[in-house]
């Protein structure tokens, strides 16, 4: 169990202290979660065969890839798309609706589709480097909580709807109140950065993304990986979960979903929620996955394709990502547990 702990804390620090690490975070996760399931001792053919037998996996990493070579085809036209509505909308009331509506229509069109869509608008905005940063991290924070409205939406929102036995509409109906007021919020957070400058000279202030059929097929390999990852880190991982997790009280499990920050959330919510919890403990689990989720970037599917293609380091996203997932976590705690 000690080994296990060691490795959860290895898997929160290393990649912000290596750069070799977090320029191979994918590889880096795998061995980690494959280090987990064999301590744990679930590594097994079986365990392979239900990772490879998950369809989401095909799914995802088909959608990235086409994905990509589509928005490498029409990248032209939506600059030009862009340029022209700046002329009309101010740019901080643009970012302000961009994030509005990425997070809702996110449960729509899956938080994959709107964090491709969210990387080609934000590479062209007329703002800096730091700033193109802190908006896509304000975004996917509004994509990762968006996109848990419908079933259809992430792994999460499907893997609750199924442990609950309940609606299309239940996640909608329960936590739209919550979600819906948050989504604005960032919104309002992210059109803080809408300040028109110009990049820096120096070439590494700037936002650059050199699209090749070489570098999509690769980035779509690397979420396959990624999401294999996942797998095995949840399930590695699963005897701390069983041991120290599941018997917590529900502020107590708030919290400690932080650990969603590097873990899958869909695994955790597997994990944690069951029909016989209260509703109050149901938007415990789930905001506080949902939320902690944005604080890094293995914390979403979303995070990983968005950092790997605008080349956001590990730092970078902790530096906005971290306060600002703590301050909505302490905001939600307050909702939930006091008010």
């Amino acid at each position: 169990m000690y080994i296990l702990i060691l490795l959860l804390v290895i898997t929160f620090t290393l990649p912000i202290l290596s750069k070799q690490v977090e320029s191979n975070l994918e590889f880096f996760l795998f061995t980690v979660g494959m280090l987990a399931a064999i301590t744990s001792g679930s590594l097994s053919k079986e365990l392979f065969i239900n990772i490879f037998q998950n369809k989401f996996m095909y799914v995802i990493t088909c959608v990235v890839l086409i994905g990509g070579f589509m928005f490498k085809a029409i990248s032209t036209h939506v600059e030009a798309a862009l340029n022209y509505i700046l002329k009309y909308i101010p740019l901080k009331l643009f970012i302000f609706l961009l994030i509005m509506i990425i997070g809702l229509i996110s449960s729509v069109i899956t938080a994959i589709i709107a964090a491709l869509l969210l990387i080609e608008i934000v590479s062209i905005l007329p703002i800096s480097r730091k700033n193109k940063i802190n908006v896509d991290i304000v975004a996917c924070f509004s994509i990762g909580m968006g996109a848990v409205l419908t079933p259809i939406g992430e792994p999460l929102s499907t893997t609750v709807i199924s442990k609950l036995d309940e609606s299309f509409w239940y996640l909608l109906e329960q936590f739209g109140v919550y979600i819906i007021p948050g989504i604005l919020i960032l919104g309002l957070i992210g059109a803080s950065f809408g300040i028109q400058e110009k990049a820096h000279e120096d070439k590494e202030e700037e936002i650059i993304i050199e699209e090749t059929n070489a570098a999509i097929i690769i980035r779509a390999f690397k979420i396959l990986i990624f999401i294999i990852a996942l797998e095995l880190l949840g399930e590695g991982f699963k005897p701390i979960i069983d041991t120290y997790v599941i018997n917590l009280h529900t502020g107590y499990l708030y919290w400690f979903n932080m650990s969603s920050a590097v873990l899958d959330n869909a695994t955790l919510a597997a994990a944690e929620v069951s029909n016989k919890m209260s509703q109050l403990q149901i938007k415990a689990v789930l905001m506080g996955l949902l939320i902690s989720g944005g604080m890094m970037i293995p914390g979403n599917i979303p995070n990983i394709i968005t950092a790997g293609k605008l080349k956001i380091q590990s730092r970078e996203w902790i530096k906005l990502g971290v306060p600002l997932g703590l301050i909505i976590m302490l905001i939600y705690y307050v909702i939930l547990f006091i008010l």
